[in-house]
This record gives structure tokens, sequence and C-alpha cells, in this order.
């Protein structure tokens, strides 16, 4: 059957592509996801190789959506029929510059200490036996520690050492595993919450650290959903806002407030800077660069520190 015949084709191009690039460390969740559908998509319209009309016809198929998400179908798209042209050059590989991505990077909201306190306080009000607990210490650890969101609800409990304040960040963004160590006051509020888990659940169905009211693993969506709740009952958005501070954001205060530590006590940034950079998990310090234009209060301090070098002449 000739439509059996191209989704076998184009599924196994898919499959062994996607095992390609898994080899070489990537996740690819989105990817998988996308292709998927891309390919179902293409075997309806009784496509056998990637062209691109159809590769572009696809990415500008939802409507009211941003364009900087047809940029994304496309680009997805795009690598996957650069494999495919290499094996079979009939498969052809959309331009470049076909639909630029007009996504700019997000300037980090700064969390106040006030509107923290304010959000952890909202967490230990929500309904549940351990939920509050879980959320509270999570949006905590997220502040004082700079972690992705995913990383802290992928801790294992032996990915947290209740001894020595230590937390292994295993297999996170790029591929990388990392240490990050505690404060005598986070490892304080870790120990506590792990005290009131266990006595909640003494055999729990995961290993997770973080544990659902049904002892199961958070998931990092609904870890989400909730903090967007919480942003509107502690006044951080509107009732009806779509768009606001973010769970990332809590990533952002702990990177410039390390900065904005360093550069008032006169710290040298710059050899400090890869240190961040490591702390954090970025694959290239030029992400970290990124905190010192981002937030004007940091481009003033390095502004002022470049004047102040000795030698420095002129206004």
């Amino acid at each position: 059957m000739a439509g059996g015949r191209v989704m076998t084709d184009l599924q196994t191009l898919s499959a062994d592509y996607l095992s390609l690039r898994r080899g070489l460390g990537a996740r690819l969740t989105m990817t998988h996801w996308l292709l998927d559908r891309f390919v179902v998509w293409l075997t309806h319209r009784g496509a056998v190789f990637i062209t691109t009309a159809l590769a572009l016809e696809w990415a500008t198929e939802p409507r009211d959506v941003h364009p900087a998400w047809w940029a994304r179908r496309l680009s997805e798209v795009r690598q996957f029929a650069r494999y495919a042209h290499a094996i079979d050059p009939r498969h052809e590989v959309p331009p470049e510059r076909l639909l630029p991505s007009p996504y700019q990077r997000r300037r980090p909201y700064i969390y106040s200490d006030a509107e923290l306190d304010d959000l952890i306080g909202a967490a230990r009000r929500l309904p549940g036996r351990l939920q509050p607990q879980t959320c509270a210490t999570m949006l905590g650890l997220l502040a004082v520690t700079g972690m992705r969101s995913g990383e802290v609800v992928r801790l294992e409990r032996d990915d947290v050492d209740l001894q020595g304040g230590v937390l292994t960040i295993r297999e996170s963004k790029f591929g990388k595993s990392r240490l990050n160590f505690c404060h005598p006051s986070t490892l304080r509020e870790l120990r506590e919450y792990a005290a009131r888990r266990d006595a909640r659940f003494p055999h729990p169905q995961a290993g997770a650290f973080f544990l659902t009211d049904r002892g199961r693993r958070v998931r990092a969506d609904i870890l989400r959903k909730t903090f967007r709740t919480l942003s509107r009952q502690t006044g951080l958005r509107g009732p009806q806002d779509t768009h606001g501070p973010r769970l990332t954001d809590l990533r952002h205060r702990f990177a410039v407030r390390t900065l904005t530590h360093w550069y008032r006590n006169d710290v040298d940034v710059d050899r400090q800077l890869p240190r961040l950079s490591t702390w954090l998990g970025h694959a290239s310090i030029v992400d970290t660069y990124w905190y010192l234009t981002a937030v004007p209060e940091l481009m003033e301090q390095a502004a002022r520190r470049l004047d102040d070098r000795p030698g420095r002449v002129g206004p």
C-alpha cells in the first residue's frame, strides 16, 4: 500500500534522525513532538519527499500564534530535512531566511524580597497535606540556587545530600551534570521538608525528592501552572493576564543578585563570571554575560567599573 510505505519511510527517517541526535546528548522532547506531527501531516498529503512548499505550509498552518512559533516549527523541519537530503537528495531543505524568527530574549523580571516572600507565603496556604510544603520549598530552592525548574522536579532523593548540603544536578540541559552547594539555611529547610515528606509517605511510589499529595513526582507543567495561580493571588499578574513574571525569573533573580553583590563588593567580576556560568549550567559564558546587558543596574555597575579603571582619562 503506497500510503503505508510512505508513512514507514518517513517514520524511519525521523526515528533514525532522532536517534542520531540523542546519541550526541540532545533531549529533543519538543523536536520529537513536532516531527511526529509533520510526518503524519506529510503522509496525509500523500507526500513522499519533503519540499520547501510543504514545509512552509505546515509551519504556518496554526493561526493566531506568534510568528516565532512558525519559525520554530520550520527550523525543526529544516534540520530534519538536511539529514533526509543527505540520504536522498530529492528531499528539499527550506532556506534559512524563509521564516526568520522575530524572537528576542525577554528582559528578566527581578523579584524583590517582598515579592518572593509573598509567593512563598501564598504557596504555604495552598490546599493539601503536603502540597503547600512542597511548592514553598521548591520556590525557595529555585530562588537561592538559580536552578532550572526542570532540574528541581527531577531531583532524586540520592541527589540531595542532607548531611553535606550538596545537590547533584544530573543530565540537565545540554546533557551536563553539576554540583551545587547549599547555604546552611537552605539545608535546614530541605531537612525539614524531607522529615515532613517522610512522615506523610514512609513508603513513596516515586524516588523523587519532591512529592505531590499522592506521593508522586511533581510534574514541571503542574509546577508552572501552580506558579501562575500564585502570581495572580499575590498581584504579580492580573486576574486575566496570560503574560507576566515567570518561574524562570527566579533563576534570573539569583544570577542578577549574585552579580550585583560582586560589583558592590568590588569583586573582580570578569574572573568570577566563569564560576557563575558553571554554577548555572550555562553552555557558554556568553549566556552569563547576557545579564550584564539585560539588566540596567548591572550595565550601570559595569560602566562605573570601567570608568574607575586606573589611567582612565576623560568623561
